[in-house]
């Protein structure tokens, strides 16, 4: 029988956690491999696999207060109490990693970045929770960190980013287009963010190689690959009213070495969806 762990050896690991965010927040080195062989001397014997998970349990607080997490360290939302507990205690109280955070959220782009083959940016989605492990449910409410602020909503308000991963995606098309074939598809893709404006619930309009519509959703994140993201009523809409012909095409490590995954289809069928906003009116 699995064996809590106890506080001492949840501070160690969550120093440890933080400690590595510290340095991918600046985007230096690390090593997760010596990270690991120093924290379990100060554990009670830990195996490898109970060190990971309990990572991606930190990664899961994080997530879920707003806060970036270390890439590599998918979410598990199956987290003890005392874990969640001392990770909002020592983030509210760091004076380091929220500075840092909202630097990588609100940083503008100087450029677009080296991408020398456009269609190796594409990699498969996120798998499904490991159906071994039982997920606890998300919060009804998310839970904030005394530092009070959602960075990942910040960074979804960066328009710098958000354009600048829309301008790849645009890249991406015309390559995927011109590889099978169909240059003059490829001249007709449209950045319709650009062209006739938000709202429309899709910013790009390109094509199957069938000629037929392929309305594009772009969302950009320089955070890891399961970083959570916004959607609008007009883009659930909209993967609602054109079902196959919508894809939302997420960007992520995208100011270090970007990568793409695609969803096809009702972003109601593709993504678990949490309200995070209410329109309120006086009763």
């Amino acid at each position: 029988m699995a064996v809590d762990w106890s506080r001492a050896e949840v501070e160690a690991i969550a120093a440890d956690y933080f400690s590595m965010l510290d340095r991918e927040l600046r985007n230096l080195p690390y090593s997760k491999t010596e990270h690991r062989s120093r924290l379990k001397p100060l554990l009670a014997g830990r195996s490898d696999g109970s060190v990971e998970r309990k990572h991606q349990n930190i990664s899961a607080v994080l997530i879920e207060t707003g806060f970036p997490y270390v890439s590599g360290y998918k979410p598990l939302h199956n987290y003890q109490e005392l874990l969640r507990e001392v990770v909002l205690d020592r983030l509210g109280r760091h004076r380091s990693l929220p500075p840092l955070a909202k630097t990588a959220a609100t940083k503008p782009l100087d450029a677009l970045p080296q991408v020398p083959d456009p269609l190796a940016l594409l990699v498969d989605p996120p798998g499904p929770p490991d159906r071994n492990v039982a997920r606890a449910p998300l919060p009804q409410y998310p839970v904030r960190p005394r530092i009070g602020v959602d960075y990942l909503a910040l960074e979804a308000r960066n328009s710098a980013l958000g354009h600048a991963g829309e301008e790849l995606a645009v890249i991406y098309e015309v390559a995927r287009l011109r590889q099978h074939g169909k240059p003059k598809l490829a001249e007709r893709v449209e950045l319709v963010s650009q062209t006739r404006g938000d709202g429309l619930g899709f910013d790009i309009h390109s094509f199957e190689t069938s000629g037929k519509d392929r309305y594009i959703e772009v969302k950009t994140t320089g955070f890891g690959k399961d970083t959570p993201f916004y959607v609008t009523r007009a883009e659930l809409r909209c993967s609602v009213d054109n079902g196959p012909q919508f894809h939302l095409y997420r960007l992520f490590e995208f100011r270090k070495e970007p990568k793409l995954f695609l969803l096809t289809g009702r972003l109601d069928k593709t993504c678990m969806l949490d309200a995070s906003q209410f329109i309120a009116r006086a009763a």
